[in-house]
């Protein structure tokens, strides 16, 4: 993975194969054909902290759209609902990751992905447009995390 580009998150680098695609709820798809395998990105693995618990709201297969509501993760720094990264059929979960979700922490790009969906209308970034992205909302993002540190 040495083209990955790479974003500074403070004092911790995180990388971001070249080889996929990226969605705006921090997860990378790896395409083939029409087939995508969604994941956490390194971005969003970091702000979580040790996953340790998913639970699915929807069954595959199943038809979704995009930004629907999925599921929920819980970690260390968050609970989180979870949403459909793109419109299109889900096809199947990863059935390691639901019954030991420590594979998204450790090995996020490749056996901790998530689930798997068909689309042929998937719109998703680039490797450069989703650290952009991230560029562009770093400040916030920062100013939210010191935030919730502050109130624990």
């Amino acid at each position: 993975m040495s083209d990955d580009l790479v974003f500074a998150m403070g004092e911790f680098q995180a990388s971001f194969p070249v080889d996929r695609q990226y969605a705006n709820n921090h997860m990378w798809a790896m395409r083939e054909g029409d087939r995508y395998r969604f994941g956490f990105t390194a971005y969003a693995v970091r702000l979580l902290q040790d996953v340790y618990f998913l639970d699915w709201s929807v069954d595959a297969p199943a038809t979704l759209s995009s930004g629907q509501e999925i599921g929920a993760i819980e970690s260390k720094k968050a609970e989180s609902t979870l949403y459909a990264p793109i419109s299109g059929k889900l096809l199947e979960f990863n059935p390691a990751v639901i019954q030991d979700p420590s594979a998204i922490n450790t090995d996020k790009y490749v056996g901790g992905w998530l689930f798997e969906m068909e689309s042929n209308a998937a719109v998703l970034l680039s490797p450069r447009e989703y650290v952009e992205q991230l560029e562009a909302v770093w400040e916030k993002t920062q100013r939210t995390i010191k935030g919730q540190m502050n109130t624990d």
